[in-house]
């Protein structure tokens, strides 16, 4: 297939399929404020994930059970703001869709009306379909997540590998099929074998968004805290820190408060 790329004003869940029907890789990233959703999305990413996992990096919560619906509105408000051609799909955050599907639509549609956002992504499969249904029935596109589900992490125990065991295996192609009949323009598969997942992208019509999934699905993405090295703590193996800002930063901050207090800060250039 071919895997020349076509610059697109404006990315849609249209594009998306149309990159996968051509080969193009599809590139995600978190964003969580205006400042970085202008530099990411000025960098050429097709899709900009509001995650909640803005309820580890930004707020400092060992999960991302903690942040609310009202929080997830204010970070998705933030980037569409700093967006003019990623598409913004938005973490419908815990306990805003499970197990009603009337609570689930109205989640949605305060994100879409309240910050702008082009989507919602939800984790689940089976026990989630109504949710997912309900919420297409109104209109706005729906992005699926299976595998590690970070918000079921009590449930699992553990942020190990997902489906390594055949039963586990087929539930999940089962699950990913229902999604995909019941409407999702695109999936995000976490942290399971990469043949797995190549499986799974082969059968599948709609993108397939990998992050510890291996090379073979349709897109990857990351959380630009990691893969920009701000975060030091999490070295998972299917990480690649493309920058050490930590140190940048860290060193920048340093002289900072040597020049301060070694009175060079400001110079005569500095002043009015």
């Amino acid at each position: 297939m071919s895997t020349q790329q076509k610059e697109f004003k404006k990315v849609t869940t249209h594009v998306l399929q149309e990159m996968k029907d051509k080969g193009e890789k599809i590139s995600m990233l978190t964003a969580y404020d205006f400042s970085m959703a202008r530099i990411v999305d000025a960098a050429g990413i097709d899709v900009i994930l509001v995650g909640d996992s803005a309820s580890n990096v930004m707020a400092g919560h060992e999960t991302t059970l903690p942040i609310t619906l009202d929080q997830m509105i204010y970070h998705a408000s933030s980037v569409v703001r700093g967006v003019d051609r990623a598409l913004v799909t938005v973490d419908l955050p815990f306990g805003s869709y499970q197990g009603n599907s009337k609570e689930a639509l109205v989640s949605t549609i305060r994100i879409m009306k309240e910050s702008g956002a082009h989507a919602v992504k939800m984790e689940g499969g089976e026990e989630i379909i109504e949710s997912v249904k309900r919420i297409l029935t109104a209109g706005v596109p729906v992005m699926g997540h299976l595998g590690l589900t970070p918000q079921s992490i009590y449930k699992f125990g553990t942020y190990a590998v997902r489906a390594t065991e055949n039963e586990e295996a087929e539930k999940l192609i089962h699950d990913s099929k229902l999604l995909e009949d019941a409407g999702c323009f695109a999936l995000v598969l976490e942290k399971i074998p990469a043949d797995l997942a190549k499986r799974v992208a082969e059968n599948l019509r709609i993108p397939v968004i990998g992050i510890g999934a291996g090379p073979h699905v349709d897109g990857q993405v990351l959380v630009v805290h990691d893969m920009l090295g701000i975060n030091n703590e999490f070295k998972p193996r299917f990480l690649r820190k493309y920058a050490n800002l930590h140190s940048v930063m860290t060193d920048a901050i340093k002289q900072y408060v040597i020049d301060v207090k070694g009175r060079d800060f400001p110079n005569e250039k500095e002043l009015y």
